[in-house]
């Protein structure tokens, strides 16, 4: 089975998941993973897809088409053997949350503090919530935590950030759910 990463990007509207989703199917494609968000107005959307006999972008022709006539930048990319898996994530997962006024960087400060230790940052969301004139910059981080390493000893790390970023810090851990 081959594998493909999808990016689709364009201003939000109604009805483009079903729209990828559709011509997916029809393809025959499996969606083994995707994530799809707006940020600042624009829709955006990754897909893990497999194909049986597909093996590189040829190979979908033009199938696209109709999405990019819809305004929509469609990036496929073939993976190598073994791209499409879920790796094995060992260690204490924990939620990093950032609330503060909008400035930049926030989030390199954060994640050069995190990335500095070896904690893998497995899911991040960022944005500006509140009132237009006095808007609250959040920021949602999953990491994982490398042996040794507690959720304790992240919340230290963030409170000496704190007062230089201006923002509030919370770390928690979360339990794993297994289907």
């Amino acid at each position: 089975m081959n594998h493909f990463a999808l990016t689709i990007i364009g201003r939000d509207r109604p009805g483009i998941v079903s729209e990828v989703t559709e011509i997916l199917f029809k393809l025959g494609c499996n969606i083994a993973d995707s994530s799809s968000s707006i940020l600042g107005g624009q829709f955006s959307m990754i897909l893990i897809i497999s194909h049986p006999e597909y093996t590189d972008r040829d190979s979908f022709g033009d199938v696209f088409a109709p999405l990019e006539k819809g305004n929509l930048s469609v990036f496929l990319r073939t993976l190598r053997p073994g791209g499409e898996k879920h790796p094995e994530l060992q260690g204490e997962l924990c939620m990093i949350s950032v609330y503060g006024a909008d400035k930049p960087g926030i989030v390199y400060q954060v994640a050069r503090e995190l990335g500095q230790r070896r904690v893998n940052i497995i899911d991040l969301n960022t944005k500006l919530v509140g009132e237009e004139t006095q808007p609250v910059y959040v920021m949602m981080l999953e990491a994982v935590l490398p042996e040794g390493i507690s959720v304790d000893d992240v919340e230290g790390w963030m409170d000496s950030m704190k007062a230089d970023l201006g923002v509030d810090v919370s770390v928690r851990s979360i339990m794993a759910v297994e289907l």
